[in-house]
């Protein structure tokens, strides 16, 4: 959690400069009224820069950047992609709204895709696999991406929790051949909604800049209502407003992630001595802290961790409480995962289920209450009846 806390002057700053001396919202074309002010390819190019890769396109919103993502790819009926049971339900959502089969794995101690699992999954029909970094957390990438790069298979990396994290020293999101990003609300960067898609391949690029804008390849030798076409599309263009937000927003990330990382050490080290496992953290990763996660016992030690801190004014963040939202066993309003794995999903996935159960997740801010590490430990003590 999140960018929202940060906003302040810069926002406004940016915003003001767009109304003062531009006034056009829609991101492309009125290049004789806006001043040569464009804020999106502007935070774009920013965007690119700090993630360190050749080209990155701003979208509507995180599940939309997937779901570019997966046109850019070329995924279809009769396609597979997998990724992993615990995530958000925008990830398979957009795999659904590709006509492609979703494909779910097992989650191991990071809360990320089981590498040894992924592989067991892998077809003749799979065609991208989506690693998704649960809650700041990096899944394990490199045995990921050696699956991935010796089936031929396209890796995308869902970083809706990640932004601001690294693998191996390289920004999240860059590691595979595309990454997403959520600026929604509650991330660790906001735009109020929106999202971003990073490439290193041009031609990807190129793709994926015209699918999100109707087919617009936007070629500078016509004018746009003349413009060139070689395939139909959709509208997920960002606009002005949100690319001048974001254009502060990112300039705080570091900070931001800074401070979550603070603050969950101080946690960790409060809680060091209680009876409970860490979630695994892979070696050579830089977590963004968005939530510090750990194992207990049982779903009701967990159920009772988290009562706990509700009844010193504190909460948990998607485990225990919001797991229908974020464990594919539970989405039965999804007919392609139920016909895929039966009726019981939960039953699909035992591996996760267990884990998920016996886990509780604490969010981590930047502006936390006053002694918020000692609260947290005593509630916690509390709840597992120390």
């Amino acid at each position: 959690m999140p960018g929202f806390e940060v906003i302040g002057i810069e926002e406004f700053e940016e915003l003001k400069h767009l109304f003062d001396e531009s006034k056009i919202l829609f991101r492309h074309s009125f290049d004789h009224m806006r001043n040569d002010i464009y804020k999106v390819k502007e935070f774009e190019e920013a965007f690119s820069d700090r993630m360190k890769t050749h080209h990155a396109l701003g979208v509507t919103s995180g599940t939309a950047a997937l779901r570019v993502a997966l046109a850019a790819l070329d995924i279809t009926e009769g396609d597979e992609v997998i990724t992993q049971s615990f995530t958000f339900v925008a990830t398979v959502e957009a795999i659904i709204e590709s006509r492609a089969t979703p494909v779910i794995t097992e989650i191991d101690t990071t809360l990320n895709m089981d590498p040894f699992d992924l592989e067991k999954k892998i077809t003749d029909k799979t065609k991208a696999i989506i690693a998704v970094h649960m809650l700041g957390v990096p899944a394990r990438l490199d045995k990921i991406k050696k699956i991935a790069d010796e089936y031929r298979i396209p890796l995308v990396e869902d970083t809706a929790w990640g932004c601001g994290g690294y693998y191996d020293e390289i920004p999240l999101g860059t590691y595979g051949d595309l990454g997403t990003y959520s600026f929604d609300f509650a991330k660790t960067m906001t735009t109020g909604e929106g999202g971003m898609i990073v490439f290193k391949d041009k031609n990807l690029f190129e793709k994926a800049a015209a699918w999100h804008d109707h087919g617009h390849e936007n070629n500078p030798d016509l004018a746009r209502w003349e413009d060139s076409r070689s395939s139909s599309g959709f509208n997920y263009r960002m606009n002005e407003m949100q690319g001048a937000v974001g254009l502060a927003q990112l300039k705080k990330l570091d900070y931001v992630v800074a401070e979550q990382r603070k603050n969950s050490n101080l946690i960790k080290k409060s809680i060091s001595h209680l009876p409970i496992e860490m979630r695994t953290v892979p070696n050579n990763s830089f977590e963004t802290a968005d939530a510090l996660v750990f194992f207990v016992d049982t779903n009701e030690t967990a159920q009772r961790c988290r009562n706990a801190l509700l009844d010193v004014g504190l909460g948990t963040k998607i485990l225990p409480e919001a797991i229908t939202w974020h464990f594919a066993g539970t989405w039965n309003h999804m007919m392609e995962l139920v016909d895929r794995n039966g009726e019981e999903l939960a039953k699909a996935f035992p591996k996760s289920l267990e884990l998920l159960n016996r886990s509780v997740s604490l969010p981590i801010a930047i502006n936390m209450v006053e002694d918020f590490e000692i609260k947290i430990r005593e509630a916690l003590a509390s709840g597992l009846q120390l």
